[in-house]
């Protein structure tokens, strides 16, 4: 059976405040469909002719659909035959969520998708054994990789196609379980984070995106890379644990906010071109499947950077890393196979002569 991709491109993904209070970049609806053309082009190269999409009113597919006629009015066959999934259309994340669960009843090999952490997360929450081929198009990027979307597009279908062997192709990613118990009537919430989960003391959700720190209390990451930017920045700068490694990193931030009281002062980048000092009290290491209750008792929590919950003293709050949750495609390591091996020249590597 020929293998199919599934694009998941929400319109409505990267609007929050920290466009208006930091210098990041905002990607127009033009610029979204022009990275989804070379995707496609690239899928189109390895074999793969059909692509489903998710259904929006932001015209990015009407972009993508201008762009494959006037190829073909110029006789050219570059793209994959492009099919939108047949759902309603809301407007809000909740078709990201919808979206990636048909694709993947229907059979996708793959799914390529375009946000920033947030909108990883929402695929990842109903992807299941699909393997996320991330394209960085959001506020903060720390979990999706920097890479010009036609590579993106290459590895992915190398992969789905089978010139690359699975173990190579595919990686296995952490996450953060969140459980939050209510003490009054005993419902559970459970939710999930890609790159970190960050305790707060404000209770109410307002702005859900977080770039002020004097009341940040409790962080929790999936890895600590010191070259993104977010919440993970403060734990990378403290101490890296990579994407690769078992287990993340918890830190305790100052308690009252000020920094002079402090036994470590950290300047970390928590969103594009927006520098902040943290005071931090200790930090450890994570390990995974093991559960660890916060010592705030009320707040809010941030997951992957976003205010999704409130909790007060009466609730249970615990939360857990989980090594091998989902998968991506590797895509660095599937360029290396394809250059050591020559995968695209359709030329064989000669046997080593000894």
């Amino acid at each position: 059976m020929a293998p199919v991709v599934g694009i998941v491109a929400n319109p409505v993904s990267a609007r929050d405040i920290r466009r208006v209070v930091a210098n990041a970049t905002s990607l127009q609806i033009a610029d979204r469909a022009n990275i989804l053309l070379r995707v496609l082009a690239a899928l189109q190269a390895c074999g793969v002719r059909d692509v489903l999409m998710m259904p929006e009113n932001g015209g990015i597919r009407a972009h993508v659909e201008r762009g494959m006629m006037r190829a073909r009015s110029r006789g050219e066959d570059i793209y994959p035959a492009l099919h939108p999934v047949a759902m309603p259309i809301t407007g809000t994340v909740a078709d990201t969520h919808r979206a990636t669960a048909e694709m993947r009843r229907a059979g996708v090999s793959a799914l390529v998708v375009l946000g920033g952490d947030g909108t990883h997360r929402a695929v990842a929450a109903e992807c299941g054994t699909v393997p996320i081929a991330g394209i960085s198009t959001g506020t903060n990027n720390a979990f999706p990789e920097h890479r010009e979307p036609t590579i993106t597009g290459l590895a992915t279908g190398l992969a789905v196609t089978g010139r690359v062997p699975p173990h190579i192709a595919f990686t296995a990613n952490k996450r953060i379980d969140v459980s939050l118990i209510n003490g009054a009537n005993g419902g559970a919430v459970t939710e999930m984070a890609l790159v970190d989960v960050a305790l707060v003391t404000e209770r109410y959700i307002g702005a859900r995106a977080l770039w002020r720190t004097e009341n940040f209390r409790e962080l929790y990451v999936t890895f600590a890379d010191p070259e993104v930017i977010g919440m993970s920045a403060i734990a990378g700068l403290l101490e890296p644990v990579g994407r690769d490694e078992s287990g993340g990193l918890m830190v305790r931030l100052s308690p009252d906010g000020d920094c002079r009281k402090a036994a470590t002062t950290l300047h970390a980048p928590i969103a594009p071109g927006m520098m902040a000092r943290v005071g931090i009290t200790d930090w450890r290491r994570m390990p995974a499947d093991v559960a660890f209750v916060p010592e705030v008792t009320a707040g809010s929590i941030a997951l992957d950077g976003e205010r999704e919950l409130s909790f007060s003293e009466r609730d249970r709050l615990s939360l857990t890393l989980r090594d091998d949750a989902f998968r991506t495609v590797n895509v660095a390591a599937v360029m290396r196979h394809a250059g050591q091996n020559r995968l695209l020249t359709g030329t064989p590597v000669p046997v080593a002569a000894f």
